[in-house]
């Protein structure tokens, strides 16, 4: 009885250890070199469609696809989409400033945001509404694409997204006039 606890105890450690390095990768993670999460948005992101350079790391196992989101969640905006990006090749880590509608990745769709355009729109609060918080999130899914398009609405997006996320990571940009 001795000897058979002696290998079960070592082969519990041997899986133990083995489920410590799959998950101590760490979790999904997103930023920018522009900015700090809730720092302010630099101007030239905003009113135009230069978009934000944004970098992401520790992408899930089995990740099929990335999609990208940035919304402004101010109650004002009520929900403004600034990007909706869907279908990023797994191995993407980031996307430089000014990608959208120029240098996005092989296979990447731009969507169209609330100023009904494809692609980025910077942050543009009405005067006077204070502070807006634009919340950028990546999502891990486990598909390789979503067929949707380019006109679909944010909840039809979100829609999309139900039961095909494997991770996802936000940050928050603020920015006001």
């Amino acid at each position: 009885m001795g000897k058979r606890c002696f290998v079960f105890f070592v082969l519990l450690f041997v899986f133990l250890a083995a489920q410590e390095v799959a998950f101590g990768q760490g979790a999904l993670e997103i930023s920018s070199p522009a900015f700090k999460h809730k720092g302010g948005i630099p101007d030239k992101y905003a009113k135009g469609s230069f978009s934000i350079p944004l970098s992401w790391k520790n992408v899930p196992q089995g990740t099929k696809s990335l999609a990208l989101s940035i919304v402004d969640i101010h109650p004002v905006a009520q929900s403004w989409v600034h990007w909706l990006v869907i279908n990023i090749p797994p191995r993407t880590n980031s996307l430089e400033e000014g990608a959208s509608r120029k240098k996005m990745p092989s296979g990447a769709m731009e969507l169209k945001n609330s100023w009904g355009d494809i692609g980025y729109g910077g942050p543009e609060p009405p005067p006077g509404s204070g502070e807006h918080s634009y919340v950028i999130t990546i999502y891990a899914l486990n598909v390789e694409k979503l067929d949707l398009k380019p006109n679909t609405p944010l909840y039809k997006f979100e829609k999309a997204l139900k039961g095909k996320v494997v991770g996802s990571a936000s940050i928050t940009g603020m920015y006001s006039r």
